[in-house]
């Protein structure tokens, strides 16, 4: 697959970015951020210093950061220590700098709302109205997607108890059931909709929402009503719920004469509100 390079800009600076498109994920280059935080003349040397404290107090974002080759000021690629956005904002705690404050400020403040959502969930639900708002979704819109962000924690909280592992598992299982009633599974349809690190159902329309949570609804209420006792007997469930919807999908683009599963991207179908 292609790989996707890019320079990102913070303030005048320049950092090298990398997209990988196996993991959705944007990795950075630290020693990029690293000069722009401390404004050393070797950063190089800066991050050694750091990475080898790091690893000396055991901290396990350093262990898991990983090197890719990235295009290098004397124009050859070479290997260059990157981190995803979740290990770069830890890292960037470890450098005492003016210009990081923003960023640990920003994480505490996100860490006191998770504790606040945590003891009353509907919080969650507001911030996100509120969130959505701001980016130009319709109210109509709003109140769909929060629906099924419902019913998703209805069908994980289903697989907990089938003793599905989150992660992996739960990728799968998600993509069984997004195979079966749209017809693509999830990267298909990212890439349908021209998406990379955008979340698909933020990029949904209303009926595309509605099939989404009728297909974990069903899911959910098979499984209660199955009881799988094994990964493979919880996929085949997914695949029923997931068909079921599909049916349900391809009834209606029967009757009305288009398809459903649209390539528009958040861009281009709330319009709509």
């Amino acid at each position: 697959m292609k790989k996707e390079n890019a320079i990102k800009l913070f303030q005048d600076k320049k950092v090298r970015v990398e997209w990988k498109e196996e993991k959705e994920k944007w990795y950075f280059s630290i020693v990029d951020v690293v000069a722009i935080l401390t404004e050393s003349v070797d950063s190089y040397a800066y991050w050694r210093k750091l990475k080898q404290r790091l690893k000396e107090e055991g901290n396990e974002t350093v262990t898991n950061c990983h090197a890719l080759k990235l295009l290098a000021v004397d124009g050859k690629m070479r290997l260059t220590d990157v981190a995803d956005t979740e290990q770069l904002l830890r890292l960037i705690q470890s450098i005492p700098s003016k210009k990081a404050e923003p960023f640990k400020l920003w994480l505490a403040k996100v860490g006191y709302e998770r504790i606040e959502e945590t003891e009353d969930p509907e919080l969650a639900f507001d911030r996100a109205m509120k969130t959505y708002l701001r980016k130009g979704y319709s109210r109509e819109w709003i109140n769909q997607r929060l629906k099924t962000i419902e019913v998703r924690k209805d069908l994980t909280d289903e697989w907990d108890n089938r003793g599905v592992k989150e992660g992996v598992e739960y990728a799968i299982l998600t993509d069984e059931i997004t195979k079966a009633w749209s017809g693509f599974n999830v990267r298909e349809y990212k890439k349908l909709k021209s998406l990379k690190k955008e979340n698909l159902r933020d990029n949904m329309n209303n009926m595309e929402l509605i099939l989404n949570m009728l297909a974990e609804a069903t899911t959910t209420e098979i499984s209660k009503k199955e009881k799988p006792d094994s990964f493979s007997k919880n996929k085949d469930v997914a695949k029923k719920g997931g068909k079921i919807a599909g049916n349900t999908r391809k009834e209606i683009e029967k009757h009305i004469g288009n398809k459903v599963i649209t390539p528009n991207n958040k861009k281009l179908t709330h319009s709509e509100k």
